[in-house]
């Protein structure tokens, strides 16, 4: 019986059509996306060692590229189908007995 270290790190074949080798091609053959133009107003976060201790300067975004504070306009209302019915459980008019 193999143990389960066996398996772990093995190198797979050269025609390998597995998951794992399958979207290794598909990320090496997709486009390298660029990242956008930094805005004028924006600045970066910065990170400089000064005395022998890290300092990092916060970024800034201008108004343009802060996000909401409020969450997107279709998260507001789902579905508004006006005053909620309370519910009522129908019954039997009359029992088997009364109908005489």
């Amino acid at each position: 019986m193999k143990s389960l270290s066996q398996y772990l790190r093995q190198p797979h074949p050269v025609n390998c059509d597995c998951s794992v080798c399958w979207i290794s091609s598909q990320l090496s053959a997709a486009p390298v996306i660029s990242q956008p133009e930094p805005c004028t107003d924006c600045r970066p976060v910065r990170v400089a060692k000064v005395d022998g201790r890290w300092k990092v300067t916060p970024s800034i975004k201008c108004a343009k590229h802060t996000p909401s504070d409020r969450p997107p306009k279709y998260w507001h209302v789902v579905y508004d189908s006006g005053k909620p019915t309370p519910f009522v459980p129908l019954r039997e008019p009359f029992e088997q007995g009364e109908l005489l």
